[in-house]
Order: structure tokens, then C-alpha cells, then sequence
């Protein structure tokens, strides 16, 4: 896992939250002077501006949705006034604000969008243990994803860690991160949520969904976070062609338990792949 992989999985998940390039290098595991090289190597975009362009793009959504409060975006994007939010906003699309709420749409903007994580295989997959797991709720944030804007997962997982409270009936402390209603196109729901006993009572701005019994094959991830593109696509693209097994059609998920470290993004958690003979 190098380090900008690190850093662009910590800044799309703590968007919305204060950051220092002291804290992304220390994320990263390097030096302030190694992130800022490593970064531009990878990504060439120096980091903070990085950082400023995908809160700045963020805001410009939110406008062109008719956001009534600029000081409250400018605060969210860590500006201390509504004048330096402006200023960062015209710098970075050469328009206003007001003009682009006015407008309602942020086509003509060149906006920067999540930088992709690593997906190439990995060579050191560890064989799966199999386990028929029990029906089960799942409630929290719901997001449709495409095979182009897989980068918003980290960004939905802090919206979650935002509204989790929120959540009523919630069982035990393990998250799951849940892929289901997938099209042929590659598009899928993915909900950022935990098990509940019911939705009675579940506001409907969270997404809802009940897992099926299912037999599983439960890879565990001991890397960071921001590695697990590369260890779906190694399951899917190299364990299960040569396993003999076929996928069943059913929601696979992330499984994240106490160990789990949602700051730092260590601390290892499952992926559950349904399956059948």
C-alpha cells in the first residue's frame, strides 16, 4: 500500500473535516516531504490543492442543488469567511457562488472528481473460511454507484459516521458496507450501515435492506482501507474463476468490527461473497 493510496482514501473520507498535511502524512506512514512527492507522482496534483479542489467541487454540487447558506458551505470547506470562500471559488472556477446557484447546474465548471483507488491483483490472497449466515436488517446512508464514481464510497462513509446516531433499533457495533441491487451495467446500491431489528421506526432518508440466509465465502483484509479495490478485484477476477464456485445473486458485503479504525482506516475487516456450488 504506498502512501498516496493512503492519503487520497483519508482525504475523501475526513472531507468534511479539518485536515492538516502534517495529519495526511501521518495517515500515510511518510514524512510531510515524502507525501507531498509521492502524491504529485501518483495523482499529479499536489495535495492540498487536492484537497481544496474536491471540497471546493463538493460545495459547487451542493450550490447548483440550491444550497440557501454560502457561509455555511464556506465553513464546511474549511473557510473561515464567506469573502475567502469566494475568493478560493472564483481562483478555482471563475465564477461566483451566487452565479453558480443561480445557474443550478455545475456543467460548465471543470470540477475535480475522487481520485480513483490502486485496483491491480494482489499475489498473497489468503484461502477463505465459509459460513452460512442468518437473515439480517441492514439500515444507513445509500448511495447508487457506477464503475466510474467508486471513489464516493469513503465520501459515504463519513456522511454515516455523521448519522449513525440517528438509526433506530441498531444491534451490536459491527458496520457492514453493502453491495446490492446491481444492473448489468455495473451500477450498484451501497449502503454504509449497521444491523437493526426492524424498520419501523427508520427515517426514510436512510437506505433499508434485508440479507438473505446465504452461504459466504469470508475473505479477511488485514491492509488498509483504501487496498480493498485491489483485493475485490483479485476475488473476483482470480479466486472465483479457479474455485469452482459461482457467485449466488445476492448482496455481498464488508464486514467492520471494533477493530476496525474508521480515523486511520487500519485495523482490518471481512468481505462476505455469496456463493453456491
Amino acid at each position: 500500500m504506498n502512501p498516496a493510496q493512503r492519503a487520497l482514501w483519508y482525504i475523501e473520507s475526513h472531507l468534511a473535516e479539518p485536515m492538516t498535511l502534517d495529519e495526511i502524512a501521518a495517515i500515510s506512514g511518510v514524512s510531510r516531504f515524502h507525501i507531498v512527492r509521492a502524491f504529485a507522482a501518483a495523482t499529479g496534483l499536489p495535495v492540498i490543492r487536492y484537497v481544496r479542489a474536491r471540497r471546493l467541487s463538493e460545495a459547487a454540487r451542493s450550490l447548483a442543488n440550491g444550497a440557501p447558506d454560502i457561509l455555511s458551505l464556506a465553513l464546511e470547506a474549511d473557510y473561515g469567511s464567506h469573502e475567502a470562500f469566494t475568493r478560493a471559488f472564483r481562483d478555482q472556477f471563475g465564477t461566483t457562488p451566487e452565479a453558480v446557484r443561480a445557474a443550478t447546474c455545475t456543467g460548465h465548471l471543470k470540477l475535480q472528481e475522487p481520485i480513483l483507488m490502486d485496483s491491480t491483483m494482489i499475489d498473497n490472497l489468503k484461502a477463505p473460511r465459509f459460513e452460512t449466515a442468518k437473515a439480517f436488517l441492514v439500515a444507513g446512508i445509500i448511495e447508487r454507484i457506477s464503475c466510474d464514481n467508486g471513489a464516493a464510497i469513503p465520501g459515504l462513509w463519513q456522511r454515516f459516521h455523521q448519522e449513525v446516531a440517528g438509526i433506530p433499533a441498531r444491534i451490536g457495533n459491527v458496520a457492514y458496507g453493502v453491495c446490492c441491487n446491481g444492473d448489468d451495467a455495473g451500477n450498484f446500491d451501497y449502503i454504509a450501515g449497521v444491523e437493526v431489528a426492524d424498520f419501523s421506526d427508520l427515517a426514510r432518508r436512510f437506505g433499508r435492506i434485508r440479507i438473505p440466509e446465504q452461504r459466504y465465502a469470508v475473505f479477511t483484509h488485514s491492509d488498509h482501507v483504501a487496498s480493498i479495490r485491489r483485493t475485490v478485484n483479485t476475488i473476483w477476477n482470480q479466486w472465483l474463476p479457479a474455485s469452482g464456485l459461482k457467485a449466488a445473486d445476492a448482496p455481498n458485503f464488508e464486514r467492520y468490527d471494533e477493530t476496525f479504525d474508521p480515523v486511520t482506516g487500519n485495523g482490518g475487516f471481512e468481505i462476505w461473497v455469496p456463493v453456491k456450488e
